[in-house]
């Protein structure tokens, strides 16, 4: 199962139609292409599959759920962390 923890947008690069995100402290880059022109603003979150920004999400909501994955993590070791926090960049695009 893929989980998409919420990423605070950090950077925008219009020409490349990208933005850097970060995920609780891991940096990555992500497609805006799935995003209407504009709708993604500096400091934005955003859900993540598979490199691609699927939706903004409201701040409250994320910092409540990035709040809830922490306490989640804390509870494993380290390898299991960081495949938690990079699973969406490998997570295989399933049907519902």
């Amino acid at each position: 199962m893929c989980l998409s923890i919420p990423s605070k947008v950090v950077k925008i690069d219009k020409e490349l139609n990208m933005a850097t995100v970060d995920t609780m402290g891991v940096q990555r880059n992500a497609s805006l292409d799935l995003m209407a022109e504009d709708d993604i603003k500096l400091g934005d979150y955003v859900l993540l599959h598979i490199g691609f920004i699927m939706n903004k999400i409201d701040e409250e909501d994320a910092l409540l759920s990035i709040e809830t994955y922490k306490e989640i993590i804390e509870l494993m070791n380290e390898e299991d962390r960081q495949m938690a926090i990079l699973e969406d960049d490998e997570c295989p695009n399933r049907g519902a």
